[in-house]
């Protein structure tokens, strides 16, 4: 899609997405260049975004946060846009998920063994 193309779509700059995710602008950029989002350029060069885009960055800050790759983000993105998958990709879905839930797990083992120790912290001066 060219700019022309997108004119019935208002394209947003890199700002706007940035300020929209909550991220740097250097975080959009780099997503651009892991291939994680697409920018068109404006006739003077700026980077120009669709409005799905910062929904998109806050899903990869999401997926990031959860501990996954930009190559395994790369591979969500088409259950992503067309909210369909095959086997391979369930698969992989589930393993992702498994392994968000171990994290989960084991933080909050360490939020509970956190809340003894201040529990017997806080019965002393």
């Amino acid at each position: 899609m060219t700019v022309t193309e997108a004119a019935a779509e208002r394209l947003i700059r890199i700002g706007e997405v940035a300020r929209g995710a909550g991220v740097s602008v250097r975080a959009v950029r780099y997503y651009e260049q892991q291939g994680l989002l697409i920018a068109e350029r404006s006739p003077s060069g700026q980077r120009l975004y669709r409005q799905d885009a910062i929904a998109r960055v806050r899903f990869f800050q999401q997926m990031f946060a959860a501990g996954l790759t930009s190559r395994r983000i790369t591979e969500l993105l088409p259950c992503w846009d067309s909210g369909h998958t095959d086997a391979e990709q369930r698969t992989m879905l589930r393993a992702e998920r498994d392994r968000v839930q171990a994290k989960i797990d084991d933080l909050r083992a360490a939020l509970a063994r956190l809340d003894e120790v201040i529990a017997i912290t806080d019965t002393h001066p």
